[in-house]
């Protein structure tokens, strides 16, 4: 698989082409961890969103030896952490992370803010529409389209090699 890393510089432009795509003001930001952290904050300052929220979510299909498109498509999430309904509802929700490979996070956070009363736009830094399990589906906004494994600044010390995962 090919990797790209990316610095510090890659990144402020990566930001700086997403802001101009999002028109409107957003009520609230959620921000998937961990991925979305340092994005959403990126974003939260040049778009002036002061209330910021955070999502944490697992899929019992990322664990070893789920390899089942079906199973992992259909896994029933594991919400860690989210914002209660009443912080969502009636409130058009920016939900940033880092990266769409799959689209799970952002389609799982999207549809949870959507049933509590809210309106989400996602938003990611890089979009993979090749590893989607959602092909009619997209990001709201994104930088860039790749097919690469992505290592951003804040994750040097990771990678798949790290972990063995595609050795």
């Amino acid at each position: 698989m090919r990797r790209e890393v990316l610095t510090w510089s890659d990144v402020d432009k990566l930001i700086d082409y997403l802001v101009p795509q999002i028109h409107g003001r957003f009520d609230s930001m959620v921000v998937i961890t961990r991925g979305g952290m340092i994005p959403g904050g990126f974003l939260a300052e040049a778009l002036n969103i002061t209330y910021i929220l955070t999502a944490s979510v697992r899929f019992p299909a990322d664990f070893p030896g789920m390899h089942d498109p079906e199973q992992i498509r259909y896994a029933i999430p594991e919400f860690i952490e989210f914002p209660s309904d009443d912080a969502l509802r009636d409130r058009r929700v920016l939900v940033v992370d880092d990266v769409w490979t799959k689209g799970r996070n952002s389609i799982t956070v999207a549809n949870r803010i959507a049933a509590a009363g809210g309106t989400p736009e996602t938003c990611v830094l890089h979009y993979k529409p090749t590893t989607s399990l959602y092909p009619s589906k997209s990001p709201t906004y994104y930088a860039a389209i790749t097919d690469a494994y992505m290592i951003y600044p804040w994750e040097l010390d990771r990678g798949p090699e790290r972990f063995s995962i595609f050795n």
